[in-house]
This record gives structure tokens, sequence and C-alpha cells, in this order.
């Protein structure tokens, strides 16, 4: 199907690469469908449009030019391919932004860049390697956190602890003094009032580094006069 000719033209648009066209569709919308449901910036349309768009390529480049070759034209068809390596990194250099000393974006812009290529492998016609790396894909990004909790912590990874408290009894100056004393560093605060008035409780968010055990840490901030819960918990998207 690949060396029919139209009108003079020779192409490359059979079934089969219509079926490659529709495996990449089918991969990356999968892709695309974990991170629209985890709710990150590229989710189930930008993903798909990126492996469909990189598959196409892909045959552009394998089939496109055919017609110009000739015994004194030669042609690479590996050139265009690596482009599509160097045009992502703008889509997944969008998608990372840094605040203070937190990187968000990083998994999702690392899932854009596998996206393209997994169309890459089906517009090349690698159609098992694109089904592996696509399995090995949620491997990552499902089984990787259960792992990581169990290797040993390091004391400067970024906690996260969320307290509500009383307000206008200078708790938050306490537990601030508190996390100073255990040689904790407050990275980044931020509140919020969720009942107004005296005495209205307020609701602070907490990233400390030099945490060895946020549980211990958690369990002293609640021994605080006017603390009214404690929660720590790290969270897994914090570089996605």
């Amino acid at each position: 199907m690949t060396n029919i000719v139209a009108f003079g033209e020779p192409i490359g648009q059979g079934w089969t690469q219509i079926g490659e066209l529709a495996l990449a569709l089918v991969l990356c919308t999968v892709i695309g469908l974990e991170r629209e449901l985890a709710q990150k910036a590229a989710g189930l349309r930008t993903h798909t449009l990126v492996g469909v768009g990189a598959a196409l390529i892909m045959l552009i480049s394998k089939y496109g030019f055919s017609d110009v070759i000739g015994p004194h034209v030669g042609l690479d068809p590996s050139r265009i391919a690596a482009q599509i390596v160097s045009g992502i990194g703008f889509i997944g250099g969008g998608l990372i932004f840094v605040r203070r000393d937190a990187v968000r974006g990083l998994t999702t812009a690392a899932v854009i860049w596998m996206s393209a290529a997994v169309g890459m492998a089906c517009g090349a016609g690698l159609w098992l390697l694109a089904i592996v790396v696509t399995a090995g894909h949620f491997l990552v990004l499902y089984g990787y956190p259960a792992v990581g909790r169990l290797l040993p912590r390091s004391k400067w990874a970024p906690s996260n602890l969320t307290m509500t408290y009383r307000g206008g009894q200078g708790v938050l100056r306490n537990a601030l003094a508190a996390c100073t004393d255990r040689g904790i560093t407050v990275a980044e605060i931020s509140t919020e009032q969720v009942e107004e008035g005296t005495g209205g409780r307020v609701q602070v968010a907490l990233t400390l580094r030099g945490v060895r055990d946020p549980g211990d840490l958690a369990a002293s901030l609640s021994e605080i006069d006017g603390v009214v819960t404690v929660r720590a918990g790290d969270e897994e998207g914090s570089t996605d």
C-alpha cells in the first residue's frame, strides 16, 4: 500500500498508515486520560493531539518526499523526526513553573514528551514498542510512588502540613517557633479564614524542609493551645 501512485504522485497513505495513526490515537488518549483524571494542566486533548501529530510527522518523514528522490537527490528521513524531540520541548517548557522553591509540572511535561515518543513509534510502525511504553507509563506513575515511600526519607525533602487553629491566640506564631526550635525551615506558607469572627478558625498550609517524620511534628503541633486539627501529608504531585 505504501507504493501506490495516484495522479503521478507516490503516496504512503494506505490502510497500514491509517492503522498506525489510529493506534497513536488510542494509546495517547489512554495516557491523556490519566492526566485528565489527575486534573493536570495538560490533559486528554493535549496528549492525544501531541501523539497523533507526532505519528503523522513520522509518516510524512517516511513517505512525504518519495516523489523527489532521484539519482541526484538523497534525503535523511530521520531529520524531520529529530525535530519532534526538539519542538516538543516548547510545550513541555510551558507546563513547568517555579514558585519560590517549589517546581511543578515536571512530570506532566515528561509525559507530554513521552506521548510524542509513543506517537513517533506508531508512525514508524513500531507498534509493540509503543504499547510497551504506554504500559510502562502507568507502571511508573502508579507503581513508583509506593516504592518511593519505602525508601529512606531525606530530611531536606519538602513536607506538607495543614493546620487549622482558632484565630487571635497567637497560635501560628507558636507553631512557627516550634518548627524553628526543631531546626525546621518553613519554605512556603498560605492561610485561609474558614470561619469569620473573633476566635474564628484559620487554616494554614505549610511547606517544610528538614522534617524527617512529619507525623511526629504534627503530633507536637497538635498539643499547642488553640490548634484544632493538624494533618501531615506529602503532595505526590508537587513536581508534577
